[in-house]
């Protein structure tokens, strides 16, 4: 029974999300949905793409956390549309929240959305929000095991981010083995070496980003 429930939850999940993504379709607006774990450097690594992309596009973000607004805050503290979502403990978001979410921003007005989504390298991957792209961060402390201990977070994503290049002099992190074990679960998907503290790899990350985005509301 608890199999089945999950499986007509994940069905309208599902459903929501095609909803979502055919809507801003509609307007033009591709969503981006940025999933790691918590401290991975998603809301720096978003800030740092804004400030490469803001010629180009009007963005919006929709910051996702168990609790509090510090990176709504930080977010609308450069002059970028942000909304606060909070799960109340929950893993990940979902479409619903998104479709519920969406009314809040000014969508005439905005070309691209960010949704930092849930702390996570597991329940993340597992709901579609609506979503015409998808980015996964791996930062350098993290280790190098994680493609291993967590597939799906590695296969259904767009690329793959290794996010606080700059600190890997300092951590035993084989990014040979991530390389390798990311393209035998997600084959041919980019991989980008990324630093928002140098700077490093930002240019290569934002300019696919655009592209993509460009092409997905084409």
């Amino acid at each position: 029974m608890e199999i089945k429930v999950l499986h007509q939850i994940m069905d309208w999940n599902e459903d929501v999300s095609e909803e979502v993504r055919a809507r801003l379709a509609e307007r033009g607006i591709c969503l981006i949905n940025v999933m790691g774990s918590p401290g991975a450097g998603k809301t720096s690594l978003i800030t740092s793409l804004i400030e490469k992309m803001k010629d180009r596009f009007r963005i919006g973000v929709i910051e996702g956390d168990i609790a509090g607004q510090i990176d709504a805050d930080r977010i609308a503290g450069l002059g970028i549309p942000a909304v606060q979502l909070n799960t109340d403990g929950a893993c990940h978001i979902e479409a619903m929240s998104i479709q519920n979410i969406l009314p809040l921003l000014p969508l005439d007005d905005l070309d691209l959305i960010f949704v930092e989504n849930i702390g996570n390298l597991v329940c993340p991957a597992e709901f579609r929000i609506g979503e015409s792209l998808r980015i996964t961060i791996l930062s350098i402390p993290e280790g190098d095991d994680k493609v291993e201990k967590y597939p799906l977070m590695f296969t259904d994503t767009d690329c793959l981010v290794l996010n606080k290049y700059d600190m890997l002099p300092y951590f035993e992190f084989d990014e040979e083995r991530v390389s390798a074990n990311y393209d035998s679960v997600n084959p041919g998907a980019p991989l980008f070496r990324v630093s928002s503290r140098t700077g490093e790899g930002l240019d290569e990350l934002a300019g696919y980003l655009a592209e993509t985005a460009a092409g997905s509301v084409s």
